[in-house]
Parts: C-alpha cells; structure tokens; sequence
C-alpha cells in the first residue's frame, strides 16, 4: 500500500471504529489492529490520537454533506421541498445498520473542552449543516432564513437524537412534518 494509501486506510477504518465504539472506546491499538497498519506508521500520518480523530471528522463531514446535497437534490428542485427532503436523506440514513448517533455530537461530548480541535470540528460541521439550511430557506425566499435554518437544524438534531435513543428511523418523518408546518409559517410572512 503506498503512503497516501494506508493514511485514507486509517482513517477508514477510525472512522468505523469511532463511529460504533465512540472516539474513547476504540483506542489507537485497536485501530492499529484492524486497520493492519503499524504504529510507526500511524504515527508518521497523525501526531496524536486526536489528529486522527480530527482527520475523521472532516471526512465524515465531507462525506455527509456531499451525500446529503446529492441526495437532496435528486429528490427536489424547489428550494423548500429540499429543505423537507433533507428529513427524508435522515430517514434513510437512521434506517442502517452504520447509524450509531450523530458522529459529531458524540465527539463534542467526548471531548468537552470547547478549545479542543476535535470539539471544534464538530462545531464546523455544524455550522456548515446551517448554513446549507440558511442556503435552501433563501433560495425558497422564506422571511428570515436565518431564523428558519435555526428551526430546521434544531429538527434535525432531535430527530436523530430520538432515532438513536428510541432506535426510531421514522423520527425523521415526524420532524419533516413539524418542519412542513414551520415552512407554511414562514412563507406566510
């Protein structure tokens, strides 16, 4: 495996440890286990445990985003009907055997310091999700897309808070129906 290789092999396979065990539970002998990959060499890519935490993180969110855009955008040409097809790519996505949480929410709890760079990666992608939100509720021309980006994340987030805990996909579609309502609110005004 050549040297960019086995750095993208890593992090796949932090990323699927991380993702079921969380960032504490699978430990960096366990990456180093699975990944078959020594620990010189993980240690050549990343300095430290949290710069592979890091580098997940961004491919996951890279990942996410990329998916979620593409599937939107599939689904739906008007800029509100994608803000509701994005409770449809959660639903889907709560519905397989990968989903674990919000890899990101976990990783801002694991790692509490809000300083600490794999806390802020979390808080990035965040960002990034709202300001996708903020994009779609200006391009449907709602009142205050800020506002309704805000409502639309925070959705999102509970949804996927309940389908973790509950082990309920079809939370997605009950907040796309709050978020329905709220759109209707919004174009209103």
């Amino acid at each position: 495996m050549k040297r960019a290789e086995k750095r993208e092999h890593l992090i796949d396979v932090a990323a699927q440890l991380f993702n079921r065990y969380g960032y504490h539970g699978a430990g960096v002998d366990r990456v180093i286990a699975e990944s078959g990959i020594a620990k010189t060499t993980l240690y050549r890519h990343f300095k430290s445990k949290d710069d592979l935490v890091v580098a997940v993180l961004r491919r996951v969110d890279q990942q996410f985003l990329d998916t979620m855009r593409t599937t939107v955008d599939a689904a739906a040409k008007d800029p509100q009907d994608k803000l509701l097809a994005t409770f449809d790519f959660l639903e889907t996505w709560f519905a397989t055997s990968s989903f674990h949480g919000c890899p990101f929410v976990s990783a801002a709890g694991e790692y509490g310091d809000r300083s600490n760079p794999v806390f802020q990666e979390a808080v990035l992608h965040k960002r990034l999700m709202l300001a996708y939100f903020e994009e779609l509720a200006r391009g449907a021309g709602l009142s205050d897309p800020r506002l309704v980006a805000e409502e639309i994340s925070l959705l999102h987030e509970g949804a996927t808070a309940v389908a973790h805990i509950n082990g309920d996909p079809a939370a997605a579609g009950r907040a796309k129906a709050v978020a329905a309502r709220l759109l209707r609110a919004a174009s209103a005004t």
